[in-house]
């Protein structure tokens, strides 16, 4: 009995010393935060909802001084973490990128995405990869940009023609249509080969209209999505139209599609986009492509392609008219660059540093993208000593970050010539200073960046270069805004315009 009296004292003695040993090195070692950063109570069940209103980034922005740069909203069930400075920004876009690299599950990705098949609410992954790489190689990237620049300048042409038109017959050109029916033709002939709209008209305005729409009803604040066992009673009927929205679009797209590939013997020796993603259907098993994808990469390219581009020129023109120094001193520079004798090229534009400060500070004051697309936590996280847990959703406050006084001097004045000189001069929209994200940041940044940064100065430096602009007899601009995943004007804008080069370089 003695032998085993001494066993059960070391083991006891063993037992003591391991649970004493685990509770100094856990005394010693540093304690995770598990604060939970600042913010709202919010109401019972629906959480902080109510409080985002119709404009939820000015709300999100309001809250940001009082809680600070990292906020936290319970949502209904989810929770929601709201980064409103450019170090936040940072944080969780660069320094976090891989944690925050998925989107949450919305109505707007299932109704409207094909069940997120697409490239923007894709989980990040392998297809979501090829998909990218495709439209890099064949379309966003910089030699398949190069490719398609004549394209730019022929559609151009037909938009100048169809505004010049308007301009003899004394009517107001709406900017909006214009662009939309521009752009949509550019996207097009390189995904297609083909002109979507041969002339400008109800069907070009009917798919403006349908485009508008995606972006703002994707913009909405779905009481379903943040409170999953209520979802199937649409309460705010949002789902629904999502739904019939998307029926039209299908029906476009398939019809596109079809048309494509019936004509298929015409392309040989030239390929188009379209081409060269059904080409690449089957890379392997986790990379299989279907034409769920195919359409609903080209719903992605034609929609942001074509909305997000062109509210961020119609504030822009909107900006200059209401400030006739600025549009003054842009035909200032390009008359001396250029001339008026020609329209303008792309290798104008590294020569016209005013025009650039002119976008720059457009993207600063009016995002496309307001609160950025939203991501969510893969895992539990640390930003600012707070405790991020998994599954929260991340939205960052561009329009915020934008309009900050302790970020920008003036910021809600339009103001080019902070670009110009001193620390801002160097600020470049690629998603790398993030005090000036319009496309976000990190690995999930918008696919488009690069196209979007070209047309947007090319195609506001050429209106700007070629005609006069004022507003309308008796009418008074309207600068409200739009809320959704575009930031929209709230009016669209109407504008006289007086042609100022000669009538020979508007054609096609």
């Amino acid at each position: 009995m003695v032998p085993n009296t001494i066993l059960l004292r070391e083991l006891a003695a063993a037992a003591l010393l391991f649970l004493l040993t685990r509770f100094f090195i856990r005394a010693l070692l540093p304690k995770p935060s598990r604060k939970l950063p600042p913010g709202p109570t919010g109401w019972p069940i629906i959480g902080a909802l109510p409080l985002l209103g119709n404009m939820p980034h000015v709300a999100l922005a309001d809250m940001a001084k009082k809680y600070g740069p990292v906020m936290y909203l319970k949502v209904g069930t989810c929770g929601m973490a709201v980064a409103s400075t450019p170090d936040a920004a940072r944080a969780f876009l660069k320094t976090l990128d891989i944690n925050f690299s998925n989107r949450p599950p919305n109505a707007g990705a299932t109704h409207l995405a094909y069940n997120a098949q697409d490239m923007v609410f894709a989980e990040y992954g392998p297809r979501w990869k090829l998909l990218r790489k495709l439209s890099n190689l064949h379309m966003l990237g910089g030699k398949a940009l190069d490719d398609w620049a004549h394209i730019r300048v022929s559609e151009l042409g037909h938009m100048l023609q169809a505004m010049q038109e308007s301009s003899l017959q004394n009517e107001p050109v709406v900017v909006a249509e214009m662009l939309n029916y521009a752009m949509a033709n550019m996207i097009g002939q390189v995904m297609l080969s083909k002109r979507v709209f041969v002339t400008k008209g109800s069907e070009s305005n009917l798919f403006k209209d349908m485009v508008v729409e995606l972006m703002t009803v994707a913009g909405y604040f779905n009481i379903g999505d943040f409170i999953p066992s209520i979802a199937w009673m649409d309460l705010q009927r949002i789902e629904g139209g999502m739904k019939r929205l998307h029926k039209k679009f299908d029906m476009l797209i398939t019809n596109m599609v079809k048309e494509h590939m019936e004509t298929a013997h015409e392309r040989k020796g030239k390929p188009d986009f379209l081409d060269f993603v059904m080409a690449n259907r089957e890379k392997s098993e986790d990379e299989r492509l279907t034409m769920t994808n195919f359409k609903a990469l080209l719903l992605n390219l034609f929609t942001a392609g074509t909305d997000t581009s062109s509210s961020i020129i119609e504030w822009a023109l909107t900006e200059m008219i209401k400030n006739p120094s600025i549009l003054k001193r842009a035909h200032e520079e390009m008359d001396r660059v250029i001339g008026r004798d020609r329209r303008i090229l792309e290798s104008d534009l590294p020569k016209l540093p005013y025009l650039q400060a002119i976008c720059k500070e457009t993207f600063r004051k009016h995002p496309s993208t307001p609160l950025n697309l939203p991501r969510v936590s893969t895992e539990a996280c640390e930003v600012n000593g707070y405790y991020i847990p998994k599954n929260t959703r991340l939205s960052v406050n561009i329009w915020g970050i934008g309009r900050d006084s302790e970020v920008w001097e003036n910021p809600l004045d339009f103001t080019p010539e902070r670009f110009l000189t001193g620390k801002n001069a160097k600020i470049d929209p690629r998603g790398n200073d993030f005090e000036l994200i319009p496309f976000g940041a990190g690995r999930r940044i918008c696919a488009g960046t690069r196209m979007g940064i070209v047309l947007v100065e090319y195609i506001l430096g050429t209106l700007v270069h070629s005609f006069d602009w004022r507003l309308p007899e008796g009418t008074k601009l309207n600068m409200d805004e739009s809320f959704g995943l575009a930031l929209q004007k709230a009016v669209p804008l109407s504008a006289m315009i007086t042609a100022r080069l000669p009538l020979s370089v508007y054609a096609p």
